[in-house]
């Protein structure tokens, strides 16, 4: 009788081994540059939610809320928001205003000193605060600026 060997040769799992190298290498970078568009996106809902708050804020007071003692204008970034900002707003308006952008980053808030115009901004995945385009972007770096009810730069693809 003869004794039939199971298993795989040597060279059958190294070809299985490079299919599967292969396919990661081409799935693990697609991978991380989703998770940095899905935190530009929930950045860009965090920044929305907050302006509803904020506009509902300036419909009921006409002025637009000071999140900390000092007031940039509405086209500079504005002091970085801290764990007390916006304390005016909670509960009536929000119940938890998004103080931090998708990175972990605190967000910036400025409003002019006649508290007609504001803006919102994420320093973007750096945390540095980079020159405004105004437009779309496609580095993750950049930042996301929201003025007045609407985006002056943002990531690059349909917003909704």
């Amino acid at each position: 009788m003869k004794k039939q060997n199971a298993g795989f040769t040597l060279i059958e799992l190294l070809i299985v081994i490079a299919i599967i190298g292969i396919l990661a290498a081409i799935a693990i970078p697609n991978l991380l540059n989703a998770v940095q568009r899905g935190k530009q996106k929930r950045t860009m809902a965090d920044i929305k939610a907050l302006a509803v708050a904020i506009e509902s804020y300036h419909v009921d007071n006409s002025a637009y809320p000071s999140a900390a003692c000092s007031a940039g204008l509405y086209t500079s970034p504005g002091p970085l928001l801290g764990t007390d900002s916006f304390t005016n707003l909670t509960p009536t308006y929000i119940a938890q205003p998004p103080l931090r952008d998708g990175w972990g980053h605190f967000m910036r808030y400025g409003v002019d000193a006649a508290a007609v115009n504001y803006n919102i901004r994420s320093r973007g995945r750096n945390g540095t605060g980079d020159a405004i385009a105004c437009g779309t972007t496609t580095n993750f770096n950049e930042d996301i600026l929201f003025s007045d009810g609407a985006f002056l730069q943002w990531p690059e693809g349909t917003q909704y």
